[in-house]
């Protein structure tokens, strides 16, 4: 198995768009999220994204096929509630590269990929003016969510590894319909981050 990672901007990270969204749709089902996503809503928030030139998707192919992928933007460009947390600690939102989602098909986690996301989207933001800090959010779910599956492999420690941290009592909300269930659903999503 030979797997490839491009970064994307431009026409190039448009082209890919539509395969992106369909995976966050599939993706995204799974615990943590459990989202119901519409292919057409991703595509809307995707294109959105992709128009500004200092946006970025990491593609992650296996041969021609797309795997993997991983989203990023300056947060200036991101809506106002994943601003406000930031300006009420006194962080410039000038200053912060924000990473979307990152989405990898099962039988390709384990792999290093998820690394490789982190390092291009580290390289892009280095490159841009002004910005000096990465950061990202995930939802919070109790240990005891009845969907959470007993084998269930978090994240944390692999963020912390690359040098990330949670910015204490530093939360956005957002809503969405969850898998066989009324919606949609408040959700709060905790920030990490680091100094570049």
């Amino acid at each position: 198995m030979t797997v490839r990672i491009e970064p994307l901007t431009g026409d190039a990270a448009r082209a890919i768009v539509p395969a992106v969204a369909a995976l966050r749709v599939e993706i995204f089902r799974e615990f943590p999220y459990l989202y119901d996503g519409v292919i057409a809503e991703e595509v809307r928030y995707l294109e959105g994204m992709v128009d500004r030139q200092d946006s970025l998707i990491v593609g992650a192919y296996d041969e021609e096929r797309l795997i993997g992928a991983s989203t990023g933007a300056p947060l200036i460009h991101q809506q106002e509630s994943f601003q406000t947390p930031f300006e009420g600690r006194g962080i410039s939102i000038e200053e912060v590269f924000y990473f979307g989602e990152s989405v990898l098909l099962p039988e390709f986690r384990g792999l290093g990929l998820g690394h490789a996301f982190f390092d291009e989207g580290e390289i892009h933001a280095r490159a841009l003016p002004g910005i000096h800090i990465c950061a990202f959010c995930s939802v919070v779910r109790p240990t005891d969510h009845p969907a959470r599956p007993a084998d269930v492999r978090t994240h944390e420690r692999f963020w912390r590894k690359r040098g990330y941290e949670i910015i204490e009592d530093c939360f956005a909300h957002f809503a969405w319909r969850e898998v066989g269930g009324e919606g949609p659903i408040d959700h709060p999503m905790q920030f990490w981050m680091r100094p570049l």
